[in-house]
């Protein structure tokens, strides 16, 4: 069946195939290849979140148990462009077919000897998970026939009656050649993940139910300023806590020790302030440390009494208890950014007590959204089920990029006529 997707919030909808299509289709002894979202954090060898693998199991378990010859395509973490085995996909070869309840291959290089034999010697059912495909500089490139060449390398990897399905929500805003560039030369599809998170995305950006609240935490203003000035004027409350806050601290004259700031962001919040005083709401206290450390000395002050030498790591309980008020009597709640420094169990109670609050919203009928990164870590570190919300994405930039309105490149490319 076709879907209608909508490729950015300010275009209209567009008709974009889906897996559902492929499978009805017939995909028995064809070759799929499925651009996925394995980029999970890891500590050595060990996964410390799993979230984005187990969300890429229903597209790739549909295809391999209706016969599809599945070859997978992923990144993982940033290498520069060459081999290196700090961020092989092994780790995550091992936990796919744990997931998916059968053996996965993994090639030992993108599109390189090994991966052209062991897609040549697939058969119904099976799946390879090719080698980090950042490590091939091609996949990032800014030339578009360098992009193109790797994608043509890909694509030989299933054969000319193979398909491309596109299920790898946290690249879409990417411009790449696993991402774009293949779908230009096969049939492609939605995939399953990428079709429920563009869904959830448009319910937040065409009719929200009222109350309509958005938190926004993480370091720097200017990562979230877009979304800031997007969101604004279409929400009732905007919360705004993690380090960004202390940018706009200094914007209303105010010390801020030695807490984050963004020098060159102050005048901007200070406008923002301006323009949207009847919607941001800021911590009224924060925790404060000597030193940035879990073991730092810290102790809870007002916003506007930061000691010289100290820095703030996370909200304070009566902006919890503030915020908490404003949150569960939301019934829609887009959150995306920590509200301290989570890692640091001494700093994690201000985001586990939003986070607590817009469970609460959600337990009462509400709709909320967990907006992929730091946020959907922090949910799974600090013990929270992913039950208590309505969606956990898994991709914080392409989230944010589309609820700016952007269009999102990797989406574009599978409408009618891409």
């Amino acid at each position: 069946m076709r879907t209608t997707v909508t490729t950015s919030s300010t275009s209209p909808g567009a008709s974009v195939p889906t897996l559902e299509d492929l499978l009805e289709a017939g995909v028995a002894g064809r070759g799929v290849l499925v651009r996925s979202d394995l980029n999970v954090p890891l500590d050595g060898d060990r996964i410390t979140d799993p979230g984005r693998i187990i969300a890429s199991v229903p597209t790739l378990k549909a295809l391999a148990e209706a016969g599809a010859k599945v070859v997978v395509t992923a990144h993982l973490g940033r290498p520069k462009g060459e081999p290196d085995p700090a961020f092989s996909l092994a780790p995550v070869a091992a936990r796919l077919a744990e997931e998916l309840g059968r053996n996965v291959q993994l090639a030992s290089d993108v599109v390189g000897q090994d991966a052209l034999a062991r897609s040549e010697g697939l058969t119904d059912g099976d799946v390879l998970l090719l080698e980090n495909v950042r490590f091939d500089p091609r996949e990032t490139s800014k030339d578009d026939a360098e992009r193109e060449a790797l994608a043509r390398a890909l694509v030989e990897l299933v054969g000319d009656d193979g398909a491309f399905v596109s299920d790898g929500f946290g690249v879409v805003h990417r411009k790449q050649a696993s991402v774009y560039d293949v779908a230009k030369l096969l049939p492609h599809y939605a995939g399953r993940l990428v079709a429920a998170e563009v869904e959830v995305l448009r319910t937040l950006t065409e009719d929200p139910e009222r109350p309509y609240a958005v938190v926004l935490g993480g370091s720097k203003v200017s990562d979230k300023l877009a979304v800031i000035e997007a969101l604004a004027p279409k929400v009732d409350t905007l919360v705004i806590g993690g380090g960004m806050f202390y940018t706009f601290l200094a914007a209303q004259g105010l010390e801020v020790g030695n807490s984050l700031c963004e020098e060159s962001m102050i005048d901007t919040c200070r406008e923002l302030l301006d323009r949207f005083a009847d919607v941001i709401h800021l911590p009224v206290d924060v925790t404060v440390a000597d030193a940035f450390a879990a073991d730092a000395d810290s102790k809870v002050v007002a916003a506007n009494a930061i000691p010289e030498g100290w820095m703030g790591l996370d909200i304070g309980p009566d902006s919890v208890a503030r915020f908490a008020t404003i949150l569960t009597g939301a019934r829609t709640v887009f959150w995306n950014g920590p509200m301290g420094v989570f890692e640091f169990p001494r700093f994690s109670a201000g985001t586990r007590g939003v986070a607590e609050a817009i469970a609460q919203a959600t337990g009462k009928g509400g709709f909320s959204v967990v907006g992929g990164g730091d946020s959907a870590a922090a949910v799974r570190q600090l013990g929270l089920p992913d039950s208590g919300f309505s969606h956990i994405s898994t991709g914080g930039g392409a989230s944010l990029e589309y609820l700016e309105g952007k269009t999102l490149p990797g989406l574009e490319v599978l409408t009618d006529g891409a």
